[in-house]
């Protein structure tokens, strides 16, 4: 149960620190970063494998990186869906 808990933590803090280093504002709060640490954590590790440190199941560096990168797409496509319904 601490294992699942501790997975969560991570997930949001990845998440968050994601969207800091995108400088976007991921969408849906704690839930939204929670998603992006889990689908960076995913993304991360299938781009650039599992290296560095590793908490909660994560490869630290990779996921926040993947994190990243999965923010700044949202938020590419966050911004061409508003300009085509303008």
């Amino acid at each position: 149960m601490i294992g699942f808990i501790i997975t969560i933590i991570m997930a949001v803090v990845i998440g968050i620190i994601g969207d800091a280093i995108v400088r976007s504002n991921m969408p849906g709060g704690i839930l939204g970063s929670m998603l992006a640490g889990f689908v960076g954590a995913w993304l991360g590790s299938l781009l650039l494998g599992s290296w560095g440190p590793e908490i909660g199941g994560f490869a630290v560096i990779p996921a926040i990186i993947g994190a990243a990168l999965f923010v700044f797409l949202i938020g590419l496509a966050s911004r061409a869906f508003h300009r085509t319904n303008v």
